[in-house]
C-alpha cells in the first residue's frame, strides 16, 4: 500500500474511454477535479463520451479533450500521446488508465487466425505500447506518474470459451508485474485492476458469440454495473494499492495466484488463501463435469457448422 494519491489538478489520460468501464472512469476522475484526455477508435462514441465529461467538470480550467487513433501499433500509440500532451506543452501525464479492449469467447478448434490476432491487438498491444510510448516519456522528463493497466478476472483463471482472451489478460498481468518492479528506479508506479463481468456494450457483443457451455458456467455469477467497477478501480489507485479486485470471487483467485506480486494486508490475504484452497477445488470439480457432460451438445453444435466436413479448417 502506498501513499494516497488525488487525481485533483492532475492530468489523466485513458485509453478506450468512449463507453464502459474507461468512460465511467474517465467520468469519475472528472469529477475528482482532473484533467482528462481520452482516446478510443470510434469518434461518434468520443464525441458522446466528450459531451458527459463536460457535463461533469467541477471547473471551468478543467482541460477536457478526446482524440481518434488506433492504438493497437507502437505508432498509433506514439501518435495518440503526442496528441494528448500537447495541450500540456508536452509534458506526460501524470497517470495513464489502460482500459481499451474487448473479448470475443470461441471455442478454440472454431476459431479462425484473425479472432486470435484481433484479440492480441485489440488487448495486449493496447496496453503494451501505450505503456511503453508513456513510460519513455515519464523517465526523459522524470516524471513520477502512474500507469494503470486492466487485466481481468480471467487474468487470474479461465474456462472453456476463452481461449482467445485469457491469455492476453494474462500477458498483461506478466507485464505489469515486470514493470512494477521495473519502475521503481524511475518513481513510477503501476497498478493492476482485475475486473468482473461488467453490463456495458462490450458485455452484450460478447454475449452475441459466447459458446453455450461458457454462459452456463457464468449463470450464476453477477456482473455489476461499470460505474461500480470503476469506483473500484480509481479507489484503489488512489490507495495506492497494485493489484486491484472489487468482488468475493476475483479476491479469492487473486490470492491463491498472487506469485511475487504485492497483495495487501497479509491477514486478508490469508483468509482468502484459506477459502481458496476448498473454493477452488470445488468449483473446478463443478465446472469439469459440466464440460464433460456438455461434450455430445458440443459435437453436435460441430457437425451443425460443418466442422467435421471441413476437416477442421
Amino acid at each position: 500500500m502506498g501513499q494516497k494519491w488525488t487525481p485533483k489538478g492532475k492530468h489523466c489520460y485513458l485509453t478506450g474511454a468512449s463507453q464502459g468501464l474507461g468512460l465511467c472512469a474517465a467520468l469519475q476522475l472528472v469529477k475528482d477535479g482532473a484533467n482528462v484526455s481520452i482516446v478510443a477508435r470510434d469518434q461518434g462514441k468520443l464525441d458522446v463520451a466528450l459531451k458527459k465529461m463536460e457535463a461533469a467538470r467541477v471547473s471551468p480550467s478543467q482541460k477536457l479533450a478526446a482524440y481518434s487513433h488506433d492504438i493497437s501499433t507502437a505508432a498509433g500509440a506514439q501518435a495518440a500521446l503526442e496528441a494528448v500532451c500537447t495541450p500540456f506543452a508536452g509534458q506526460a501525464p501524470d497517470a495513464v488508465f489502460l482500459c481499451a479492449g474487448n473479448a470475443r469467447p470461441l471455442y478454440f478448434v472454431e476459431a479462425k487466425e484473425e479472432d486470435f490476432k484481433s484479440q492480441i491487438g485489440t488487448l495486449y498491444f493496447t496496453a503494451l505500447w501505450s505503456a511503453w510510448a508513456v513510460a519513455k516519456l515519464m523517465v526523459c522528463q522524470k516524471v513520477k506518474g502512474k500507469i494503470v493497466f486492466v487485466s481481468s478476472t480471467l487474468g487470474l483463471m479461465s474456462f472453456v470459451g476463452y481461449a482467445p482472451y485469457a491469455p492476453m489478460k494474462f500477458a498483461i498481468r506478466g507485464l505489469a508485474d515486470t514493470l512494477r518492479s521495473e519502475f521503481q528506479l524511475y518513481g513510477i508506479s503501476v497498478h493492476i485492476y482485475f475486473p468482473a463481468g461488467m453490463f456495458t456494450p462490450g458485455y452484450e457483443e460478447e454475449n452475441k458469440v459466447k459458446p453455450a457451455i461458457t454462459k452456463k458456467i457464468e449463470e450464476q455469477d453477477k456482473a455489476c454495473q461499470p460505474e461500480e467497477a470503476a469506483a473500484v478501480l480509481i479507489k484503489g489507485v488512489k490507495n495506492g494499492t497494485y493489484s486491484i479486485a472489487g468482488d468475493f470471487n476475483t479476491m479469492v483467485f487473486r490470492a491463491t495466484t498472487q506469485s511475487s506480486s504485492p497483495f495487501g494486508n497479509i491477514f486478508v490475504k490469508f483468509a482468502f488463501e484459506v477459502i481458496g484452497w476448498f473454493g477452488v477445488p470445488i468449483w473446478r470439480w463443478g465446472v469439469d463435469a459440466d464440460v464433460r457432460k456438455y461434450a455430445p451438445e458440443h459435437e453436435a453444435y460441430l457437425k451443425q457448422k460443418g466442422f467435421f466436413e471441413n476437416e477442421g479448417k
